[in-house]
């Protein structure tokens, strides 16, 4: 069955290429601790997003898509997550190296990020307008007046109807799309060279999710930018993404260009995530789920993170810890790669 097919939006037709690399995420590993205990969200993942590339970060709520995204940033909390290995390099600068002055430098500037609730994320004392042109003050040497024009721009390209008038509006007089719109303008302003979006149509109905979809897509090609796009939503991934990670229990078990993850999905996990979209061309019945549920981070099961819900572990996937395998442009981390039929 050709899943992309039945999304309204159609996947993503440029050929996957390299290019230029602009994030790196080498063997990154984060734990928390929580009431005297320290336990690993986060188990090794290495990622990288490159210039003019939507990567998809996918995977069910908890296996460590946020923590990721914010270790990036420089914003775990503190006293409770924090990263133990690996590096964060922005153009081959490690970004855990960082004081916090330099890496407060950097945001909005060469990397910006989009998070989940916007209500949560604008300051609602705070008229948008001068949110924006505090952030381009304080990063460019311009007037307020050169600062105003460059914030109603950032509204503007973001889609935000009446720009000029809605600069005087605070956050609980916008619509929740339109509160997005304006999280959108606040990360474009100043043409970072990677965005991070952290499920951003979270809430959203259905038009105004392929409404700001659409808006991101072409701010992204415009630029030229790199993105990481952060979602537990495959029909978000087949409209936009170029590159697709799966993410399961704090690791990524499969990766691949987005038509190749789609039309041969080598993973058992990554596989019961498709046959769990809606299928419009199928008669009426009950959607696929994946039986059990992401084990808890404090005890996690001994070999394979997947085992205790696969249907075709066997024995040595109780025992045996898999690593990521790379064929061509196609990661996998299955020891029984050849034991399972894909779609």
């Amino acid at each position: 069955m050709n899943l992309t097919e039945e999304k309204t939006v159609s996947v993503n037709s440029d050929s996957y290429r390299p290019r230029q690399e602009l994030l790196q995420i080498k063997d990154l590993r984060i734990s928390i601790s929580s009431e005297g205990f320290n336990f690993e969200v986060v188990k090794g993942l290495s990622l990288s997003v490159n210039e003019n590339e939507i990567v998809c970060l996918v995977g069910e709520s908890g296996c460590g898509k946020s923590m990721t995204a914010l270790s990036v940033m420089g914003l775990l909390p503190r006293g409770i997550a924090e990263v133990t290995d690996g590096a964060i390099n922005l153009e081959g600068k490690n970004l855990l190296g960082l004081s916090g002055r330099e890496l407060r430098s950097l945001r909005a500037d060469s990397i910006s990020m989009i998070f989940q609730d916007p209500i949560t994320s604008l300051d609602p004392v705070f008229t948008i307008g001068s949110v924006l042109e505090e952030i381009v003050r304080a990063h460019r040497d311009v007037s307020r007046s050169e600062a105003k024009e460059i914030a109603v721009q950032a509204l503007v390209e973001a889609e935000l109807p009446d720009a000029a008038k809605r600069m005087d509006s605070y956050p609980h007089q916008l619509s929740g799309g339109m509160r997005q719109r304006v999280m959108i303008a606040l990360a474009i302003a100043l043409d970072p060279k990677v965005l991070i979006a952290d499920e951003p149509t979270t809430a959203l109905d259905v038009t105004v999710q392929a409404q700001i979809l659409e808006n991101l897509r072409d701010r992204q090609r415009e630029r030229e930018m790199g993105m990481l796009l952060i979602t537990h939503d495959l029909a978000v991934v087949a409209s936009v993404a170029d590159r697709v990670a799966v993410m399961y229990a704090g690791e990524i078990v499969e990766e691949a260009p987005v038509d190749e993850l789609f039309e041969d999905p080598q993973h058992p996990y990554t596989q019961g995530l498709i046959r769990a979209l809606p299928d419009i061309s199928a008669s009426r019945g009950s959607l696929h789920s994946i039986p059990g549920r992401v084990p808890p981070p404090q005890v996690p099961p001994p070999g394979c993170q997947f085992t205790p819900r696969c249907d075709y572990a066997k024995d040595a996937c109780w025992e045996e810890l898999p690593i990521l395998s790379a064929k061509g442009t196609h990661s996998l981390r299955c020891i029984n790669p050849q034991q399972f039929k894909a779609l």
